[in-house]
């Protein structure tokens, strides 16, 4: 089959949606996420501009459910050509000594944990030619930012190491730093925020789609 196939963890919301909706006139899309409504919108989008997807309504860190997604995948399409992963919990910030014990084990579970589990189990559907996408938001060692700093930066470490190895063989990794957009996750960290001077998502997606 040749068509060509892009994977979107985190594709509900935010930058992934905007991803899958500057994607799909050349790409069929994988869009997972947890919410089935956003998905199903995000589906109407895609349609509406003559695109189509495939909707995988579940949480990444649900191994069993990744791995048989993965073997769906292979099954039907034999292969994944972009994977962009902008799945990310953001736990809201607060001093260090007082962090939340859920709190931490969500952002150690969805933002570094599941990235090292994925990481191998989506590499063989890229081979040599596919390209993987991640997105850095660097708040490592800021005040506030313990849970999500510490556990983001995890995640991008995981991919440097995986583009340096996989630099003379394949696949392609990439690591991009969006500026900043009227995200969720954004607002969850500066609540009462101007957002005038951001970034629309959908505009950061062409503006980054353009350094692949």
């Amino acid at each position: 089959m040749t068509e060509k196939l892009a994977l979107i963890t985190g594709a509900s919301r935010g930058l992934g949606a905007a991803f899958a909706e500057a994607l799909a006139p050349e790409y069929h899309i994988v869009a997972v996420a947890r919410t089935t409504g956003a998905l199903e919108e995000l589906d109407d989008r895609i349609q509406a501009k003559g695109g189509q997807a495939t909707l995988a309504p579940m949480d990444i860190t649900n191994m069993d459910a990744m791995a048989q997604l993965c073997r769906s995948v292979y099954d039907r399409w034999g292969k994944v050509d972009l994977w962009v992963h902008t799945a990310i919990h953001g736990a809201p910030l607060t001093p260090t000594s007082h962090i939340d014990q859920k709190d931490w084990s969500k952002s150690v579970s969805i933002n570094m944990d599941a990235t090292g589990r994925l990481i191998p189990f989506i590499a063989p559907l890229l081979g040599n030619d596919g390209h993987a996408v991640f997105f850095d938001d660097p708040h490592g060692g800021e005040k506030y930012f313990g849970s999500y700093g510490a556990t983001k930066s995890a995640q991008i470490a995981l991919a440097r190491s995986w583009q340096v190895e996989s630099q003379k063989n394949g696949p392609k990794v990439s690591i991009l730093e969006p500026r900043a957009m009227p995200t969720g996750l954004r607002a969850r960290f500066y609540p009462g925020e101007d957002r005038a001077p951001l970034v629309s998502p959908h505009e950061e997606a062409a503006r980054l789609l353009q350094q692949f």
